[in-house]
């Protein structure tokens, strides 16, 4: 299927370059959409945020989500092995199932997997921009938004059509490639892409204990944007994206964590959106009413000396919300003022239950207050009333602060609020498999705050910030294996950390991103909460020549050693183990041959090295890739 992108490619190498005009380059204020919920200039956002641009993830030839927010500040991942494995994202120290995770709007976190987005599939297919929102966020975003947001942004078709395409490929049978057809007219915009890797990939049970069987992962995605402006003030968009994939695995084993075995899934997730946007006193009164579906369905095809065995897990969430903002300025004051409500039912099912299918029905109200003075003092204030017939009721807050000191441009910012993550359906329910579930079972709840500062040096060329956060959490949900239930633990969990970031262009060309983040995260028991390393530091270099034309850049990431548990037939039948610290180096280039064509290359993992995210499951190791990028 990718015959004619190749012919595509080697006749475009030898096109000549379309004439464009050129205009002068205009330098925009970043805005984050995730802050406030309404677009929000960067500099004016109290909370800390984190924002990935789509030229980032083209720079650094990044083809899944997880790898790209594992350069991010106060983030950790953590991935069962080869490509395609459970991946996990904490956000300062919380747990997986406290990380929020919208797709253009949705909802995507999974209610039949602990209400947990699992990153192994989503690839970076037509992304423009990832946002990261860091502390408890639920006075905006509801359940889940204990450790924060990742929010998730897909471009948009605008102007003449145009087809973009890539094609790479490299060792260990490692192949991806991706269409796109995007453009818009005065009414109506579009967007349609295809795309997937393949891998014959590594042994998820680490290698270095003797597992020689390789897992390979297959993946295919296909993506779909449309927008039609009907009248200058009214709005429609429709977005949906579906993934289906194919992922093979090793079994846990008791002492060694892993062991060559057969355990794979096989699923398909998919999501639809379609909202109306409605636009009134000249932009100043926005209404937004949008109704979305997300679903999960995955078989676990395993082995255990047994013979085969397939368990289905089925999840589904719909969600209809309305949010209105309104913009006001008195003076030298401006004033937002937002109110959302939303309603989501979540059911799951799983095929080894007589049970029938739970579900659950949640509501939410929330309000924000958002006020500028004299574009340097930036405050929002917001509250938010959750109701559901199976648990208590809950209320969260939030307020941040931000101040721009006009002689240094020099920001100071402060955060605080508070966060809940809902029970799931099966801790609620429970499964006819022996495990019970405890209708009687609270909320988790974490409260948070932050302070930082943002610096910058030499006109903007150098930009330092520092976060310094604290994250209390009560009631944490546990598994009794022994009771074979769930219950509310007591006590309180305490994560404390700093975030530091650095973006520097020292040079025309040359740009350096760096982060370091130090996490002190303790359960009530006082032990340090697994799979969260206490140092984390990145390091990107990028170097533009030949006016542009090519480029060359390497990546150095360090993850220190973390805790993690493992099983055993014996007493206890738990212990605690040590995963050593690991240092990554990927290298990269790339060479635009026109404007339509560019050639690439990268290699990850350059030294080879041999890690544990999860104990006794291997990382990927040394990889080389080479494609073609083209577009007309």
């Amino acid at each position: 299927m990718f015959r004619p992108l190749l012919l595509a490619s080697a006749a475009l190498v030898s096109m000549p370059a379309l004439a464009q005009p050129a205009l002068p380059p205009v330098e925009l204020d970043e805005i984050s959409v995730t802050a406030n919920l309404t677009p929000t200039p960067t500099r004016e956002v109290g909370s800390a945020v984190t924002i990935i641009t789509r030229e980032e993830l083209e720079r650094k030839q990044v083809r899944t989500v997880a790898d790209a927010l594992g350069s991010v500040p106060g983030v950790a991942v953590s991935r069962t092995g080869s490509y395609g494995g459970q991946t996990q994202v904490r956000i300062r120290g919380s747990e997986g199932n406290h990380t929020l995770v919208l797709i253009d709007g949705m909802e995507v976190n999974n209610p039949a997997t602990e209400s947990e987005f699992y990153f192994s599939n989503l690839l970076t297919l037509d992304i423009e921009r990832i946002e990261v929102l860091r502390g408890p966020q639920s006075a905006l975003y509801g359940s889940d938004a204990i450790g924060g947001v990742v929010n998730i942004v897909t471009r948009r078709g605008e102007g003449r059509p145009k087809i973009r395409a890539f094609l790479e490929g490299g060792m260990r049978g490692t192949a991806a490639g991706g269409a796109s057809l995007s453009g818009s007219t005065d009414r109506v915009d579009y967007l349609f892409s295809a795309g997937g890797l393949r891998t014959d990939g590594f042994s998820a049970a680490a290698e270095w204990n003797g597992n020689t069987e390789k897992d390979g992962h297959d993946n295919l995605t296909g993506f779909a944007k449309l927008g039609f402006q009907a009248t200058d003030a009214l709005r429609f968009d429709f977005v949906g994206r579906a993934t289906d994939y194919y992922t093979e695995g090793d079994a846990d084993a008791a002492d060694i964590g892993a062991e060559d075995g057969f355990n794979d899934l096989d699923g398909r997730e998919a999501f639809a959106r379609l909202q109306a946007s409605l636009d009134l006193l000249d932009g100043r009164w926005k209404h937004v009413l949008g109704v979305g579906h997300n679903s999960n369905t995955y078989d676990n095809i395993a082995d255990f000396g047994f013979g085969p065995s397939v368990t289905s897990f089925d999840g589904t969430r719909t969600k209809i919300d309305y949010k209105t903002s309104y913009l006001l300025t008195t003076g030298p004051a401006n004033h937002t003022f937002t109110f959302l409500a939303d309603h989501e039912h979540d059911e799951a099912d799983v095929s080894y239950s007589a049970l029938p299918p739970p579900s659950l029905d949640q509501t939410g109200v929330s309000g924000q207050y958002e006020l500028g003075l004299w574009n340097q003092l930036f405050f929002t204030a917001g509250v938010r009333q959750d109701f559901s017939e199976d648990f208590e009721d809950a209320t969260t807050w939030r307020l941040t602060g931000a101040y721009i000191f006009d002689e240094t441009q020099t920001k100071i910012r402060a955060s605080a609020g508070t966060g809940i993550k809902n029970p799931t359906l099966f801790e609620l329910s429970g499964t006819s498999a022996g495990f019970i579930g405890n209708p009687d079972l609270k909320p988790e709840k974490a409260r948070g705050w932050d302070a930082g500062i943002d610096q910058p040096f030499f006109d903007g060329h150098v930009t330092f910030g520092a976060t310094y956060f604290e994250q209390r959490i009560e009631d944490l949900i546990y598994f009794d294996f022994g009771a074979n239930t769930v219950y509310n633990l007591p006590g309180t969990s305490k994560i404390d950390g700093v975030e530091l970031s650095l973006s520097a262009t020292p040079l025309d060309g040359l740009t350096v991103r760096a982060s370091f983040t130090w996490m002190d995260p303790r359960g009530a028991d006082g032990e340090r909460l697994v799979r969260r390393p206490e140092h984390v530091t990145s390091l990107d270099v990028d170097y533009a020549f030949l006016e542009g034309r090519a480029g060359v850049g390497f990546s150095v990431d360090y993850n220190g050693s973390r805790e993690d548990t493992g099983f055993s037939f014996a007493p206890p039948f738990s212990f605690r183990k040590t995963l050593d610290d690991y240092v990554l180096v990927d290298i990269r280039g790339r060479y635009r041959l026109n404007d339509n064509a560019e050639l690439y290359a990268r290699v990850e993992n350059l030294l080879d090295e041999e890690y544990e995210e999860v104990f006794g499951f291997g990382a990927p190791g040394r990889v080389g890739i080479a494609g073609v990028k083209v577009n007309f």
